[in-house]
């Protein structure tokens, strides 16, 4: 059987992952009530990050260790990769040495070249194009306080980056309706725009965009290595902030969403994070859960090679 890896949404069926989100449910419901659940004593996870990070070392970090195993952090310069060593090299020696591997990085390409050499199972941890555990986590807050998502409509306010891409994913895997409100210049990736089509309508403006919306999301204007087009973007997006404006377009149980770190006053306002609508907090934990789902899932298909 094939190592099975979790690159994207689209590396896992429908099904799947449901059957993930179920199980992060319920891990999360035996974290809360005090069980231990450690299936996985002896097992390591190695954590690949070239991208800063708080709430994705955290979570995988945590969740193994929850899971009976432990964690390996490694940093460009701390390891050969900083100083020039084939990704594909650095994926052989670690097939043999770890049981799974988690990378966040910049340019989608790398983790893919990785898992290509990968004998262990390789999660996307964050790349430039997609981020597919954080919308794990935010279907699952979703669920949790409204239900299934099918069906629901979906607003994406802001840049048409990894996070938007994503979105763009999960309307094909989850069947919702996506709206994406984005200046010109930002939209998504157009072959995910393609793969969506039926499902996501791209507008101007966010309160058409937010009309009617079960669920607004949105994420800051300008992403790690775009730091050098951050004025640029202050003057391009500041029609596009999330506000109570923009809120009182959708249903009055919508919630809002947000994947952190959030900047108040430029893509979300203070009144709208803060507020009763807003789910982020869960939704940062239920990055634990759904991670811990994903581990279980992946380390459990691949025993079977």
């Amino acid at each position: 059987m094939k190592t099975r890896h979790f690159l994207s949404l689209f590396d896992l069926t429908t099904a799947e992952l449901e059957k993930v989100l179920q199980r992060a449910a319920q891990l999360k419901a035996l974290r809360r009530g005090g069980e231990c659940y450690a299936p996985f004593p002896q097992k390591v996870l190695g954590m690949i990050f070239e991208k800063a990070s708080s709430r994705t070392r955290i979570s995988f970090e945590a969740g193994m260790a929850q899971l009976g195993g432990s964690a390996i952090f490694l940093a460009p310069d701390h390891t050969q990769l900083g100083r020039g060593e084939p990704i594909e090299d650095t994926a052989r020696v670690l097939s043999g040495m770890v049981d799974i591997v988690m990378i966040r990085t910049f340019g989608h390409e790398k983790v893919e070249r990785f898992a290509a050499c990968s004998t262990v199972p390789v999660i996307n941890g964050l790349t430039d194009y997609n981020h597919p555990c954080q919308l794990l986590a935010d279907m699952q807050t979703f669920i949790e306080h409204r239900g299934s998502i099918r069906g629901k409509t979906v607003a994406w306010i802001g840049d048409g980056g990894n996070m938007c891409n994503t979105y763009l994913e999960a309307a094909c895997q989850f069947d919702f309706q996506l709206r994406v409100a984005i200046p010109p210049g930002y939209e998504p990736n157009a072959g995910l725009l393609e793969r969506a089509a039926g499902r996501v309508v791209l507008l101007r403006d966010p309160c058409a965009a937010a009309k009617g919306a079960d669920l607004v999301a949105t994420d800051v204007w300008t992403s790690m290595g775009k730091e050098e087009e951050r004025q640029q973007r202050l003057q391009d997006f500041a029609a596009y902030q999330v506000n109570a404006q923009v809120m009182a377009h959708a249903r009055p149980d919508a919630l809002f969403l947000h994947c952190l770190p959030a900047h108040r006053g430029e893509e979300v306002s203070a009144d709208v994070i803060d507020s009763p609508q807003s789910q982020v907090w869960d939704e940062a934990e239920n990055r634990l859960h759904v991670q811990k789902a994903l581990i279980e899932f992946l380390l459990l298909q691949n025993s079977y090679n």
